[in-house]
């Protein structure tokens, strides 16, 4: 899949020479903010690294920032972690600069899932200039109660544009966001982490569909942005690159830590792929140790250029591999850990010393490195004291707990060599738990031991679903609720059939049958709801997450039964607790105040939509991406990659009047109506108010 001599051609002309026309995106994955935040030592490593990257997307003036999932690093980030990436987004991405790309798409289709369906640069209550959108990786996807994830807290709150949430387990459209800036029109896919087999599965049964705008559909430039598996890890464990749509120009591919920017040809889909990896060390692997990057892309026309930028913030990672068999040391001598102990300790010192010379001089990079010296000792080579080894090492490197990794060769044994009864347990791969999910681990367990062990109320499927829901979302309910739930299925199953307390065994035998038949979108579903009933049976806890006193005030007064409860006083300053209280709205929209040159009030900013229409039409045909130009910002010689632009790319610039019609790849031209879509004048209303 890397670029032949075909693909390398001079680019014509100098995407160097921004103009109007010119979409400039830096793209990041896996920013992790809140990884190690309870150490010590490493507990702001994430969220400074996090300010570099839209300090970078500041300097380098960028109409947009994209991000590719995994902006936190926990499912329910903790209040610090919620608290910085707010605090950073409010610092950098609001101002009174104007917002060059026009919105065209409908975004009642694209923020379905916020209650505040628009993008946030449009809002006529906030002050956005440099809007961040965002998908949501496999570590902050959306779980328990609402289907909510932290990014819907900061699409509340306009700090973020969240789209490519998936609310349906069975099939998935995707609808693009359209924005143009001058003649240049780019149209951004977004698909939120799912399940690697689920997908897997939804892309062979032709579940996944992607529209496409119907009109001059090859004059977009197209971008994928997805979080998955890009190496294989298992038969269903992943996503082959073949799975995706051939009209597509650009894959911004999330979830890989491995920084492999470089956007790669693939010959066989005819789309370039880059894969940005993670902006901090999250495991003390190979593919972390490589230098981290973030990407400038440029879009004009049908052509793109990326130049990556190196992240000064991140913590140094070295990694080294070490044979004892390879080294002077005598598995027979006598002071043999003494010696092994002094020559790792060598060996961590040369490390330090390259991290002190490699320092970049950004007064946020940390000084204590990240070390991992992982040594085989196979050929009768004892191991030392770990704990007792990194402890000469403190306040020098970070890791001191796990410094060194002391492992043996695996030994492959052939077919022959395996004896009846033998016992291979000390054979087994070291990974073979890694690559196994925890609830098929559980359905293995109760579908393979002795029947006396074996589940007669309980589900295997329904039990392992809820321990995944425990040990990756933390809902630690999960498992109670399944419980609970199944139980009071089974006892209304068995009142309802008024069964005999002779036949309650064939009974149970008969609704267990039917519950392993049950479809794992079907198994996924009922733990949900098993979730949800759970939580709702606790209004206590509920109303405390909330900050709401369930049961003690009402919307809108009583009945008139007795004492008014508002009078507790909750209106704080603003009236007595039974007047009308005013609020921020009675003031009038923030256009009416003055002052601050934003033109229209925001009730004259809804009147009159422009109406577009979405179609579901055939999309096979494409054009092949104009330019791409890789350019290192270290280095002086740039990669530059280019491909015949379509005649008539270009269009004229977009007026409040445009059309934008989209496709799907199923259907004709049958001109039925999708839906309508919202105007896209806002943008224009915002530009004249900052004028």
């Amino acid at each position: 899949m890397a670029s032949s001599d075909d693909e390398v051609r001079q680019v014509p002309g100098n995407m160097d020479d921004v103009d109007e026309n010119t979409i400039k995106i830096l793209v990041a994955t896996d920013c992790h903010v809140g990884y190690m935040e309870k150490d010590s030592i490493r507990h702001s490593d994430s969220i400074n690294t996090f300010e570099e990257i839209l300090q970078l997307a500041r300097k380098n003036k960028v109409d947009m920032v994209l991000l590719g999932g995994d902006l936190f690093h926990e499912n329910k980030p903790s209040r610090k972690s919620l608290h910085g990436v707010m605090t950073l987004l409010r610092k950098y991405c609001m101002g009174d600069r104007p917002v060059q790309i026009e919105f065209l798409s409908d975004q009642s289709v694209n923020f379905a899932a916020s209650p505040f369906p628009s993008v946030n640069y449009e809002d006529a209550n906030l002050n956005i200039d440099m809007p961040v959108f965002s998908i949501h990786g496999n570590h902050d996807d959306p779980a328990g109660l609402g289907n909510l994830c932290a990014l819907d807290m900061l699409s509340v709150s306009g700090l973020v544009n969240y789209f490519g949430k998936s609310t349906s387990l069975e099939s998935v459209e995707i609808s693009p966001i359209l924005i143009q800036k001058g003649t240049t029109k780019l149209a951004t896919f977004g698909l939120g982490s799912i399940r690697d087999e689920r997908l897997h599965r939804m892309f062979l049964s032709g579940k996944i569909s992607m529209l496409r705008p119907k009109q001059n559909a090859d004059s977009w430039f197209n971008i994928f942005v997805i979080h998955q598996n890009r190496a294989k890890h298992g038969e269903h464990n992943y996503i082959p690159e073949q799975f995706l749509d051939n009209f597509i120009d650009l894959v911004i591919w999330g979830h890989e830590h491995e920084c492999l920017i470089d956007p790669v040809w693939n010959a066989t889909q005819n789309f370039f792929i880059s894969q940005p990896g993670s902006s901090i060390a999250t495991s003390l692997s190979p593919g972390e140790a490589e230098p981290k990057h973030v990407g400038l892309l440029q879009v004009r026309g049908k052509a793109m250029k990326c130049t990556k930028l190196k992240l000064e913030t991140v913590r140094p990672f070295y990694i080294e591999d070490i044979a004892l068999q390879d080294t002077t040391l005598d598995p027979d001598d006598v002071k043999l850990a003494e010696k092994t102990s002094a020559f790792c300790t060598e060996k961590v010192e040369a490390l330090i010393q390259r991290a002190e010379d490699e320092h970049t001089g950004n007064r946020k990079q940390p000084t204590l490195p990240l070390i991992r010296l992982r040594v085989d000792y196979s050929g009768g080579f004892d191991t030392i004291n770990v704990n007792r080894f990194g402890q000469k090492f403190v306040g020098r490197v970070a890791n001191t707990k796990d410094l060194v990794r002391f492992t043996k060769r695996r030994i492959q044994l052939k077919k022959e060599d395996t004896k009846p009864g033998e016992d291979l347990g000390e054979f087994l791969k070291p990974e073979a738990l890694e690559t196994e999910r925890v609830e098929d681990l559980v359905r293995k367990y109760f579908s393979e031991t002795e029947e006396t062990k074996q589940l007669e109320l309980l589900s295997e499927k329904g039990l392992g679903q809820a321990v995944r829901e425990y040990v990756d979302k933390e809902e630690k309910e999960a498992i109670q609720a399944l419980v609970k739930h199944q139980l009071s299925q089974t006892q209304g199953q068995l009142k309802n059939r008024k069964t005999t307390e002779e036949h309650i065994d064939d009974e149970l035998h008969r609704f267990k049958v039917e519950r392993r038949e049950m479809t794992e979108a079907d198994v996924t579903q009922e733990v949900k709801a098993a979730i949800t009933e759970d939580r709702s049976q606790r209004p206590d806890a509920y109303s405390q997450d909330y900050g709401v006193d369930s049961d003690e005030e009402s919307i809108g007064g009583g009945n008139g039964d007795g004492p008014s409860r508002s009078t507790r006083g909750r209106a704080r300053g603003r009236g007595a607790a039974g007047s009308t209280a005013r609020g921020r709205g009675s003031r009038g929209g923030r256009g009416s105040r003055g002052g601050r040159g934003r033109g229209q009030s925001s009730s004259s900013r809804g009147s009159a939509p422009t109406q577009q229409t979405l179609l579901m039409t055939s999309s096979s045909s494409r054009t092949k991406p104009g330019v791409l130009a890789f350019e290192d910002d270290d280095d002086d010689d740039d990669m530059e990659v280019s491909m015949p632009a379509s005649r008539g790319s270009r269009a004229p610039k977009a007026t409040k009047n445009k059309v934008i019609n989209i496709s799907d790849s199923s259907d004709n031209d049958s001109e039925d109506p999708f839906s309508a879509m919202s105007s896209s004048s806002r943008s224009q209303a915002k530009r004249s108010r900052r004028n």
